[in-house]
């Protein structure tokens, strides 16, 4: 698999570049975020691993213009930023995963493959539907009823994976596993934070709640009639 490493520590960027190499990836990297955005716009990547403070743009500035352009490919960031705080506002940004320095290579290479066996949208399928809502996975839009929702990369893969389980009950752990690739609790509100924002914006001119609350298990994406 090919992986961008986008760090600025010369040390760190050669060392994770070697193992990564020994584990049979082909590496590029980058020293900047400028150099760093524009080899992920220019190239198609597997995984980025990123440094969230990186000299010109950083790394939260960087995601963000990736995530804003469409972009999906996994973000990994690392950081000595290890507050809770620090972990949500990464995450919401659009990565995918967080992972604190210093750190073993083991763990590294783990969430390194973990990131890469995630299910990848299929070139067959290109949009789901459920009761009027249609998401768009290639040009990563969703419409309700024919009106366009704006959503933000976390909200938009919260909802997919909703509407992808439609008819199941969601558990709060399985968001965090799939939508945030959080092996933990956070000990936060990010998951009902983020369901109550997809839902205001689904929900706009009275239209029928689709998002259903199922109390004590979690949440269910279901036909209305």
């Amino acid at each position: 698999m090919k992986i961008l490493i986008i760090e600025d520590d010369a040390q760190t960027r050669d060392y994770v570049a070697a193992g990564l190499k020994e584990a049979g990836h082909t590496v590029d990297a980058a020293k900047d975020g400028y150099e760093g955005l524009f080899l992920a716009q220019e190239a198609s990547y597997g995984l980025l691993v990123v440094d969230r403070m990186l000299p010109g743009m950083d790394g939260l500035s960087l995601v963000k213009k990736l995530r804003g352009a469409g972009s999906s490919v996994p973000v990994l960031f690392l950081t000595t930023m290890c507050g809770i705080d620090d972990r949500v506002e990464g995450l919401n940004a659009g990565a995918d995963d967080y992972l604190v320095k210093p750190f073993a290579f083991s763990e590294l290479e783990a969430r390194v493959n973990a990131l890469l066996r995630r299910p990848r949208e299929t070139i067959e399928q290109k949009f789901l539907k459920v009761s009027g809502l249609e998401i768009d996975l290639m040009k990563r839009l969703v419409t309700r009823d024919g009106q366009c929702i704006d959503l933000q990369p976390t909200e938009f893969r919260l909802l997919e994976y909703l509407v992808r389980h439609a008819g199941q009950v969601v558990t709060r752990t399985m968001l965090l596993e799939n939508v945030w690739d959080f092996h933990f609790d956070p000990k936060t509100n990010i998951v009902e934070t983020h369901i109550s924002r997809v839902r205001s914006k689904l929900n706009v001119g009275d239209k029928p709640d689709l998002i259903q609350t199922v109390r004590g298990a979690g949440y269910r994406v279901y036909e209305t009639l």
